[in-house]
């Protein structure tokens, strides 16, 4: 039964696979978004990936026909930077792994990099996907895990999705290595599905849970979070999972629909 959707005031949107595959926008795309603009209905784009900086989205979005604003678009670089403000507002120095766009980012925020030294004791761990990854930071990395300092991973994906011949080692994976290495795994794990992903929109936004709706083409990452945050779950056929996937799966989403165009007639007539 598809849930009443007219309490519905933003819509989170997942990235590839949901508005766009690769560097294709879905012609359905950006009259779903007009549509949106027409009731009055917010929108975010969402990404696990912080490896690139906001402004490095931003500018994706816009080369391939979208236009976001910054208050549009949310990371899981912005949502660890919002959860350690949250959560522990004296941390300013920290023991990054991530890429220099992500590392700046931190920065912008007010944040301090910690040197690769065992005398420039961080606030904290942060372990993302870092594309840029160098040996003795890992090690570095893993002797502040041992040192029991609070250890936060921004995503959990294991590899980076690619149609490249080769395997994209992600956040996930890299927080193994330093498990196995250690015997600590991260305190937390932000990015989908943890519903923390979801706490720095609904602040942001002063929204409650049941006025967004989260969409996506995964089950165990965007359903699952909305699921887990309360928030309405549609799952888009455009992308990864199947209609097959929806039915062997103990993941259920509120709404499915093939694609993006289809949400947004069920918006209109809601």
């Amino acid at each position: 039964m598809t849930p009443d959707l007219k309490r519905i005031k933003h819509v989170v949107l997942d990235m590839d696979g949901t508005i766009y595959k690769g560097g294709t926008l879905f012609p359905w795309t950006k009259p779903f978004l007009d549509g949106l603009a027409r009731k009055n209905i917010g929108y975010t784009f969402l990404t696990n990936n912080p490896s690139k900086s906001s402004d490095a989205y931003l500018q994706h979005l816009h080369k391939i026909g979208i236009p976001a604003a910054p208050e549009q678009l949310y990371t899981t670089a912005q949502a660890t930077i919002d959860y350690i403000k949250r959560k522990h507002p004296t941390f300013r120095r920290l023991f990054m792994l991530g890429t220099p766009g992500m590392i700046g980012q931190f920065v912008r925020a007010g944040f301090e990099d910690a040197s690769d030294s065992a005398d420039d004791r961080p606030d904290a761990l942060i372990v993302a996907f870092d594309m840029t990854l160098i040996y003795s930071r890992l090690c570095r990395a893993s002797w502040w895990a041992k040192q029991g300092i609070p250890y936060i991973a921004t995503n959990p994906d294991r590899v980076c999705p690619t149609d490249l011949p080769t395997i994209l080692v992600d956040c996930g994976s890299i927080c193994a290595a330093i498990e196995h290495a250690t015997g600590r795994a991260p305190d937390i794990t932000l990015g989908k599905p943890d519903p923390t992903m979801l706490e720095g929109i609904l602040q942001r936004h002063k929204l409650r849970a049941d006025e967004i709706a989260m969409v996506g083409d995964r089950l165990y990452t965007d359903i699952r979070m909305a699921e887990r945050a309360g928030a309405v779950s549609v799952l888009v056929l455009s992308g990864e999972a199947t209609a097959d996937d929806v039915a062997k799966s103990t993941v259920k989403p509120d709404v499915v629909v093939p694609t993006l165009a289809e949400l947004g007639e069920l918006l209109n007539n809601s």
